[in-house]
């Protein structure tokens, strides 16, 4: 099992953060922001590697997770918090810069710091979340039209409901959302398009003997996520997706245009945030290299963390040498 630090609070945009921190306090700030259902915790196999080679690495448990305080109001947990979450931390850290680098919902947080904050970017690392361009329509109509309601994210729109089933069986929740080997990307896209609707919440309750793949993490690693969740539940992080519709119409004035240099981490066979969907990417990144990680799912720096962590530094080594 992977050493992991202990965290410190810090305060931050009204509420009370959990931080755990490797490296030297002199060296380059990377901020590493985890997804949904995750924790700071996820990055435990980049936090040891980038310390290694000189950064300060710092790893939050954002706002409705694990130590980090769980506001009750859905719109506390609106884009704009989220980031203000982020540029708050650096002012309590004292630190002017940092490079964000964020997963699923993180990358979609830190692909936001430079429209919100520029002023706090020095560089943006998405991993498997591309930079997404603000859509002509709201983003869960679209959703629900594409997909249909139970779709996981439309599912998760209605009040306590994905909460309540998600918190019956924790470890089973867990067992079902951090899989690997589940599929490839060539063997999804010939699937029926009723089995690529992404019911996700409906496949938590189905019968577990029948799911494919296997589960991603080690016991003890996934005692570390369902012990957290057992005790926070997950309105916290499902209220994130409770504010795609008032992100979108808060967003309307913000010029969809990324200046600091970024890099794509991609994975091939993760169905949900797929790598055409950086296809693009360029016209609103225009300082952007990607990598593409092969046979990678969705939990790409905890599956394969070796090439997850040898992209980033490869890249945070050329843009920002320590």
């Amino acid at each position: 099992m992977v050493a992991f630090p202990a965290p410190k609070t810090v305060r931050t945009n009204g509420i009370d953060m959990a931080v755990y921190e490797a490296g030297p306090r002199d060296g380059f700030p990377v901020v590493l922001c985890h997804g949904f259902p995750e924790l700071a915790y996820s990055w435990r196999h980049q936090l040891p590697a980038l310390a290694e080679a000189g950064y300060r690495v710092i790893a939050p448990d954002q706002r409705g997770y694990g130590e980090t305080s769980r506001p009750t109001a859905v719109e506390d947990y609106d884009m704009p918090n989220l980031t203000g979450d982020l540029a708050g931390l650096l002012d309590s850290l004292g630190i002017e810069k940092a490079v964000f680098c964020g997963h699923d919902w993180g990358g979609l947080v830190v692909w936001s710091m430079p429209l919100y904050h520029p002023d706090r970017v020095a560089g943006i690392i998405g991993v498997n979340t591309p930079f997404l361009p603000r859509p002509p329509i709201d983003p869960i109509a679209g959703m629900r039209a594409a997909f249909g309601d139970n779709m996981y994210i439309v599912f998760f729109q209605k009040p306590g409901e994905a909460d309540a089933i998600l918190a019956q069986d924790v470890g089973k929740a867990f067992r079902f959302f951090m899989r690997k080997n589940l599929t490839t990307a060539e063997a999804y896209a010939k699937r029926p398009k009723g089995e690529r609707n992404l019911e996700l919440v409906a496949g938590v309750q189905s019968d577990e003997t029948h799911w494919p793949g296997e589960v991603l993490l080690a016991p003890e690693e996934l005692k570390v996520f369902v012990d957290t969740f057992t005790r926070t539940g997950f309105t916290g992080g499902i209220n994130w997706y409770r504010n795609f519709s008032r992100n979108w119409r808060l967003s309307e004035s913000l010029t969809q245009h990324v200046a600091a240099p970024s890099l794509m981490i991609m994975a091939e066979d993760d169905v949900v945030l797929s790598p055409a969907m950086a296809d693009g990417m360029e016209h609103f990144v225009p300082d952007l290299e990607k990598v593409l990680i092969r046979r990678c799912g969705h939990w790409t720096q905890q599956e394969h963390p070796a090439e997850t962590n040898a992209a980033m530094l490869g890249w945070l080594q050329r843009r920002f040498p320590v």
